[in-house]
């Protein structure tokens, strides 16, 4: 799956900032940006987390692997 897509995807359905979606997940602001950037990848509980939420706003994970 590719997060660096995913996560702003995310941010932008739901109309929400890099420190919000932070909060969100519970990680930090400098997480989130290194996820977008492509610098890193979430961890698996985090990645676990990142799929509830889509599934809670009908956020569709099919296209993006």
């Amino acid at each position: 799956m590719n997060y660096k897509k995913l996560v702003k995807e995310i941010r932008e359905k739901l109309i929400i900032t890099q420190e919000e979606l932070a909060t969100l997940l519970g990680v930090s602001f400098a997480s989130i940006n290194r996820w977008e950037t492509g610098k890193h990848e979430p961890t698996t509980k985090i990645k676990r987390k990142i799929v509830e939420l889509c599934k809670e706003n009908n956020i569709d994970l099919a296209g993006d692997k």
